[in-house]
């Protein structure tokens, strides 16, 4: 391992490898609870060059490699290995180009996803994922996860936004996958392969992006039920009406409640459940669509509807729903938010299994997400030093990924396998398309260098 570091050393220079305790020890957890690892060593190129460089040196030493952007991941995807090397892109953050004609817009892979949407905004143009960490979380960490957000129901996930990349594969060569044209047939959906891989395939080092005109007008309702299943069939019903609102989120009553001691935004903390519901567009299609929508609310049990009177309002109801992981990791030293997926019809079935997981266990677990898409956020609020405790947690979260299972659901919506659910993974996939993921690892990465352990062993 010395003379690795001291081959990146002379490559890289001092100033970009580090080696310390002291200054590696941040780099050895990511955003999920109870996993840490410290590496080897942690560099920051400052572009694909470097990257390839550090690849090959890799490889040449048989050491792994773990990319890694803002360290923001909830399935410990960007959790090193012992002897690892950390590959950290954070330093490569420049917007390259938005190109209005074409409706596009070219970053290096560190670029923080909120300067890309206000890159994107600043010319009247959109860039519509918005994951919870998009203050802080990189584009590649985005396109590595393929990571979705609150407007996922109408505008899809990262994968749906990227149209061209910049890869360096295992061996340190560099390879440019896609273009701006709209439509593209040539060859393999090389992209694809990539994005959601969690850095086990490659190290995406630029993206090009694709970008919407951005809405004309957005409308906010808040719509409060005094139980889960009026909540749950009202989402069914907006669907049924062909209304794809923007975003159609979802708060039980304890995750309201933490919400509204956290924002106070007036939230209705009696309620069972709330709708959160944001409709964009056109200014005559928003308000023909908020009206629909609030009648269908207040049609299937709603208490209340309320309409954000102002932009303002509508931002701070935004912004309350934003904070929710915020607000309950407040609650006790250690939160875990799960990530899974399961069809609208199973909602309500689904959020009762995980009330009667929690009873079972003596766990306390807050649900939010987006019900629109049929994404649900368990949150385990636990204390990681309580060994008893935490088994619990274990036994809990076996059991809401099984109750998924058997409805048809997925173990990650959003979050990635990562090692937190590689153990899971085999289950929903079954024995064929796990072997062919393997077989597309082996292909690209004989050596399985790049973040092995990830995803499956």
């Amino acid at each position: 391992m010395d003379s690795l570091i001291a081959s990146l050393t002379a490559r890289l220079g001092a100033a970009r490898v580090l080696t310390a305790r002291e200054d590696i020890l941040p780099y050895g957890f990511d955003g999920t609870a109870t996993l840490k690892q410290l590496p080897a060593c942690v560099v920051f190129p400052r572009d694909a060059a470097d990257v390839s460089t550090v690849l090959k040196l890799a490889r040449e030493h048989r050491a792994p490699v773990v990319t890694r952007g803002s360290g923001t991941g909830l399935s410990g995807g960007s959790v090193p290995l012992p002897g690892a090397i950390v590959l950290c892109l954070a330093k490569m953050d420049r917007i390259l180009e938005v190109d209005s004609a074409n409706l596009t817009l070219r970053a290096e892979a560190g670029a923080i996803t909120q300067k890309i949407y206000d890159a994107a905004d600043a010319v009247g143009l959109f860039y519509p994922p918005d994951p919870g960490s998009m203050k802080i979380s990189t584009i590649g960490g985005n396109v590595a996860e393929n990571s979705g957000g609150l407007r996922g129901l109408k505008y899809g996930v990262t994968r749906d936004y990227v149209i061209g990349m910049e890869v360096v594969l295992a061996d340190g060569t560099i390879c440019w996958l896609g273009n701006k044209c709209v439509k593209d047939v040539a060859g393999y959906n090389l992209r694809d392969l990539f994005i959601g891989s969690e850095g086990t395939l490659g190290v995406v080092t630029q993206v090009l992006l694709k970008l919407l005109p951005k809405p004309a007008a957005r409308q906010t309702l808040l719509a409060s039920f005094t139980t889960m299943d009026a909540a749950a069939e009202t989402v069914s019903a907006i669907i049924a009406a062909k209304i794809i609102p923007c975003t159609l989120e979802f708060l039980d009553q304890k995750t309201l409640r933490c919400v509204d001691d956290f924002a106070k935004v007036g939230l209705p903390r009696d309620a069972a459940a709330i709708l959160l519901v944001e409709t964009d567009g056109h200014p005559a299609a928003v308000a023909d669509e908020a009206a629909k929508i609030g009648e269908l609310c207040r049609a299937h049990g709603a208490t209340s509807v309320r309409l954000a009177a102002t932009d303002a309002e509508a931002a701070q109801l935004a912004t309350a729903r934003r904070s929710a992981f915020s607000a309950l990791a407040r609650l006790r030293p250690t939160t875990i938010l799960e990530d899974v997926t399961v069809p609208r019809s199973e909602l309500a079935s689904m959020i009762r299994a995980v009330e009667i997981i929690a009873q079972k266990h003596a766990l306390t677990i807050a649900t939010f997400g987006h019900f629109g898409d049929g994404n649900l956020h368990p949150t385990i609020l636990t204390d990681e030093r309580d060994a008893a405790e935490m088994h619990r947690v274990e036994l809990a979260l076996a059991e809401i990924f099984e109750e998924t299972l058997k409805r048809g659901g997925t173990i990650t919506g959003e979050h990635g396998v990562g090692l937190a659910k590689k153990p899971f993974l085999k289950r929903q996939l079954g024995d064929a398309s796990y072997e062919l993921l393997r077989l597309v690892k082996k292909s690209l990465d004989p050596e399985a260098l790049l973040n092995p352990g990830k995803i499956f062993d």
